[in-house]
């Protein structure tokens, strides 16, 4: 008798709906659950390590931010202060540098 790959198709479709075990009372057990949990903990803990790390990041950013500004204050009121030492010294009225 000669097999046709139509017939070994039929026969693995017909092995594969073939109820091996009762599927109500097939549970994964205590490893199933330890497993699941070693991975939920671990979730979390780098959920947790992350948020971390961003507010850490958003730290730094504003700081670098007030930095800055704090600077081009300082460098604006340099410059206006130089220009008004400049116009009095042109005017006559301020101490000149020597």
């Amino acid at each position: 008798m000669e097999t046709t790959s139509t017939d070994l198709l039929m026969r693995a479709v017909f092995a594969a709906t073939k109820d091996e075990f009762d599927p109500n009372t097939v549970t994964p057990g205590v490893w199933g659950f330890v497993i699941t949990f070693t991975i939920a903990a671990v979730v979390v803990l780098l959920v947790m390590d992350m948020v971390r790390r961003v507010r850490r990041t958003n730290y730094k950013a504003e700081i670098h931010e007030k930095l800055q500004a704090e600077l081009a204050a300082r460098a604006e009121l340099a410059a206006k202060n130089e220009a008004e030492r400049g116009t009095s010294a042109a005017s006559g009225g301020g101490v000149e540098k020597r």
